[in-house]
């Protein structure tokens, strides 16, 4: 059905996607929107998650369309549907229906449901079985984190979700080099070592496969147990030269969380490990944990956290800590400054590597991919409700959820010296917008949010009619 003049990123309840009608948007990514919608009730007893691109004829819906059409897995949505959907210009935007999953992120999940060790494993089981089924399916996820984690409400069941940055053997590439999409703190140490070669043929990118999904889940493990993403060779921390003498890894969980059990500890430093053979596959590591899982002692069922007492709590002390024989410590990377102050740092650690100074389009990847954590797809994990959380918002943490990185089509563009050609417009991001006087509730529902302001594409005004009747 046509959309009218309708912006594919603001569509209102009631419009037609195909056989779907949209209910409400739940979220918005770079690339895509994602809508609560309902389909014939014959049909579809329930609500279903839809995925709408942004711009006419992205690939990408297409190659996570087809991955996920390749999954039967109880721990990755279903693909019900998918199609296009036509403006008023004839212009076809890609869409895909999915299992809808009513369920907070892993991170904020943990935060109020306090998991122990036991739990974590059985979760992070689950989780591998999904890698699993990908990769026996030829597929890569190649952005595994906890933000693409949901966990549903109603019963605890686990989700792998947002596979718009997967690939799979012998789709058409579609990034440029040196990075794949994905988020960089997730990266394993060999996609750095391999950018980082002098050697390499800058026009060839890394190619990540099954082991980095499994150091990217061992990468989420520790983070949320220990509440720090382990060094990385994107910082410039001394401990990440580790990585590059292909020595053991950063300290095990269980040093800095004193309440994770023996076995956990290993199994996450196992899945950290800088050589990729160590890892093991995710069938192997999906049987290790469900073992340690059935086998491991009563202290695997202690809170891997602690949470403050009511009187020291405040708008950034109040979630839960972990205990750790030399310290405590909040979760305080559990904020959207972590991905920024890897961009900050990354140009001065890698010209000081005896290997050389690292390609310019290495740096530039990896700050672009900061502003916006890696949210290079959709992002499902829109598709959650969130547990209310006291942790207070960070400034930037907008920017690349609401305002596209690429105008959208008809869209006015600044001039040569940057000027938008009307009065009252302004540029940002290659396109010209309005900033409108609205409150942030107001906005959020018909706008864009960046920065403290509240903006909406700029248009050329409409052309007068040139046929019909005479005055």
């Amino acid at each position: 059905m046509a959309g009218g003049y309708l912006n594919p990123a603001r569509l209102p309840p009631g419009t037609q996607v195909g056989p779907w009608r949209v209910v409400n948007r739940l979220g918005m990514g770079t690339y895509g929107a994602v809508y609560l919608a309902v389909g014939p009730e014959q049909e579809t007893p329930g609500p279903v998650a839809l995925k709408l691109a942004l711009y006419p004829r992205d690939a990408r819906f297409k190659r996570e369309g087809e991955l996920l059409s390749r999954l039967c897995h109880p721990a990755v949505p279903r693909l019900l549907d998918s199609g296009h959907w036509k403006d008023a210009a004839g212009a076809r935007y890609p869409y895909l229906a999915m299992e809808f999953v009513q369920g907070a992120s892993l991170y904020i999940w943990a935060q109020a449901h306090l998991p122990s060790s036991r739990q974590l494993l059985r979760l992070l089981a689950t989780l591998a079985r999904a890698l699993e089924a990908t990769h026996s399916a030829g597929g890569v996820h190649r952005d595994v984190k906890g933000d693409n984690v949901l966990v549903r409400h109603s019963d605890g069941h686990v989700f792998l979700t947002d596979f718009g940055s997967g690939n799979y053997l012998g789709a058409t590439p579609l990034t440029s080099p040196p990075f794949p999409p994905g988020t960089p703190e997730y990266r394993s140490p060999e996609a750095w070592r391999y950018v980082l070669d002098p050697d390499r043929d800058v026009a060839v990118p890394y190619a990540p496969g099954p082991a980095d999904d499994v150091f990217a889940l061992g990468v989420t493990a520790y983070r949320l147990m220990t509440g720090e993403y382990p060094p990385s060779l994107a910082t410039a921390d001394d401990g990440a030269r580790l990585w590059l003498l292909a020595g053991n890894g950063p300290r095990p969980p269980g040093a800095l969380n004193e309440r994770c059990c023996a076995e956990l500890s290993a199994l996450v430093s196992r899945m950290l490990s800088p050589t990729p053979e160590t890892r093991g596959s995710a069938r192997e590591l999906a049987v290790a944990l469900e073992r340690a899982a059935r086998h491991a002692g009563p202290e695997a069922d202690a809170s891997l956290f602690v949470r403050p007492a009511p009187e020291s709590e405040d708008a950034w002390t109040s979630r839960p800590r972990v205990a750790s024989p030399a310290r405590r410590t909040g979760w305080s990377p559990w904020v959207a400054a972590a991905s920024l102050g890897v961009a900050l740092t990354l140009a001065g650690w890698m010209l000081s590597m005896s290997a050389g100074d690292a390609p310019a389009e290495v740096r530039a990847s990896a700050q672009g991919e900061a502003l916006d954590g890696g949210a290079v797809a959709v992002g499902d994990s829109a598709l959650m409700e969130p547990v209310p959380s006291s942790i207070a918002p960070f400034a930037w943490s907008t920017i690349a959820v609401d305002m596209p990185l690429k105008p959208f089509p008809g869209q006015q563009r600044p001039d040569p010296r940057g000027r938008c050609p009307r009065k009252g417009q302004v540029p940002l991001q290659g396109s010209c917008w309005l900033k409108l006087d609205w409150s942030q509730k107001d906005c959020e529902e018909n706008g864009y949010v960046y920065k403290d302001g509240c903006f909406v594409p700029a248009y050329p005004p409409p052309r007068p009619a040139t046929s019909g009747p005479a005055n």
